[in-house]
């Protein structure tokens, strides 16, 4: 699921990686209207597996943030309109999501757009956003440590 996830810079929104050409992607928006088209070698494409946000020791993958806050939310999209909270509101919010974040190199537009993409998300029907033996890998490893 989440390599086939991706983010655009400069488009809103996010994409599903329908097919790749010799020198294009065929992306699918995930909103209702699910539109096809093409992405050039020019467009800076992120798949959403390859972010991560920053915390105090180390960077935390994007996919754990947006499973600690699906948990908080029961899996329902976040009610916090990120464009009219205010910084206080969106710092509170991403705080229940992932404790440990860096304070000083998290911005509000980071946690609006962290907000913005989970509800897109959950909105075309994403909820399981950490593999289940990526998660039993990870407990493993905190165990040797």
């Amino acid at each position: 699921m989440k390599e086939q996830i991706l983010a655009i810079a400069g488009r809103p929104g996010l994409f599903r990686l329908v097919s790749r050409g010799s020198n294009t992607l065929i992306l699918e928006t995930l909103d209702e209207q699910k539109r096809r088209f093409p992405a050039g070698l020019r467009d800076r494409i992120t798949a959403l597996s390859d972010v991560s946000m920053y915390t105090d020791e180390e960077d935390t993958p994007l996919m754990n943030v947006f499973d600690n806050i699906c948990k908080a939310l029961d899996g329902k999209p976040s009610l916090l309109s990120p464009k009219q909270a205010s910084a206080a509101e969106l710092a509170e919010f991403m705080e229940q999501a992932l404790p440990n974040y860096d304070r000083e190199r998290v911005h509000k537009s980071d946690i609006i757009k962290l907000i913005q993409w989970y509800n897109i998300l959950v909105q075309a029907g994403y909820k399981d956003f950490v593999d289940p033996e990526e998660a039993a890998e990870a407990v493993e490893t905190e165990e040797k440590a």
